[in-house]
C-alpha cells in the first residue's frame, strides 16, 4: 500500500481526508455500501473528504458563478481531478453527494471527526464544528488506511456551555436538542437564526476556522429552503 499525498485536497480547501479498507468496515457499514453500490466489490477502499475551516470556500466563492449547488460541483470536481492524478489507470465511484442517503456520521465517528454537540451539529477540538462532509468515494485504490483521529469531545469538559445560553428558540439544552423548536423559531420572519446559528456561532472552540459571513449566508439559506416547508400551516407545519 501506498501513503497518500493529499497535499493537492489541502489546498482546494478539501483539507479533511480519510480512507479505509471497505472489508475493514463494521458490518452493517459494509454490506449497505456494497448492496447499494458495489455489489461485485470492484472497490476496495472508501475515501471519505471534507473541509473545516474557510479555504474551501474562498475557492468556491471565486469560481461559482450561477451554479445552484456550487459546494457540490467544486468538491466532486476538485476530488475526482485529484484522484485521476494519483490513480490515471484506477477506477472509482463518487456516491456522496448524491441521490441515496448515506450515514455520514458513521463514517465520521469511524474517522474520529464526529463527536455530538448540544445543538446536534458535530464537533472536533481543533477545528469547533466548523467542517463538513463533502465527498464519499468508492476506491479502486490501494492507500494506507487512516487511523481515527482520537481527541475526546470538547463538549465532556465545557462548563459554561455559552450554546445554551445563546438559542433564541430554546432549541439547545442540557436535556438535549428539541428539533421541533429549531425549526418553529428559525421559520419565523423575525428569526434571528433564519441565516446562521446563534448557538453555533457562541461556542468557543475551534473559533479561528469560524465561516465568515457569507459562508455562513449560503449555509443556512440552502438548510432553511429545506425546512421551510415544515413551517407553512397548509403542509401541517410546526409554526402555526
Amino acid at each position: 500500500m501506498r501513503g497518500a499525498d493529499f497535499s493537492a485536497l489541502d489546498d482546494a480547501g478539501l483539507n479533511l481526508q480519510a480512507v479505509f479498507d471497505i472489508a475493514a468496515l463494521p458490518a452493517d457499514i459494509r454490506d449497505k455500501l456494497r448492496s447499494r453500490f458495489d455489489p461485485e466489490a470492484r472497490y476496495p477502499q472508501l475515501i471519505l473528504i471534507g473541509h473545516a475551516g474557510r479555504r474551501m470556500w474562498e475557492h468556491v466563492r471565486a469560481t461559482r458563478g450561477d451554479s445552484a449547488h456550487p459546494v457540490d460541483e467544486y468538491s466532486v470536481a476538485t476530488v475526482q481531478r485529484w484522484f485521476a492524478d494519483v490513480f490515471p489507470d484506477r477506477d472509482q465511484r463518487v456516491i456522496y453527494p448524491g441521490d441515496t442517503v448515506l450515514d455520514l456520521l458513521a463514517l465520521g465517528r469511524l474517522a474520529g471527526w464526529h463527536n455530538p454537540s448540544p445543538f446536534m451539529i458535530g464537533i472536533q477540538q481543533d477545528w469547533g464544528t466548523w467542517f463538513a462532509y463533502r465527498v464519499v468515494m468508492l476506491a479502486d485504490s490501494d492507500l494506507a488506511p487512516t487511523p481515527p483521529l482520537a481527541a475526546a469531545s470538547p463538549c465532556a469538559s465545557c462548563l459554561e456551555q455559552a450554546c445554551v445560553a445563546a438559542c433564541p428558540g430554546a432549541a439547545v439544552s442540557s436535556d438535549g436538542f428539541a428539533l421541533d423548536k429549531c425549526i418553529t423559531y428559525r421559520c419565523q420572519p423575525s428569526s434571528a437564526c433564519r441565516h446562521t446559528c446563534l448557538a453555533r456561532v457562541s461556542c468557543p472552540v475551534g473559533v479561528r476556522h469560524r465561516y465568515d459571513a457569507d459562508q455562513l449566508r449560503h449555509t443556512y439559506t440552502l438548510s432553511l429552503q429545506a425546512i421551510e416547508a415544515y413551517c407553512r400551516p397548509e403542509r401541517g407545519g410546526g409554526a402555526k
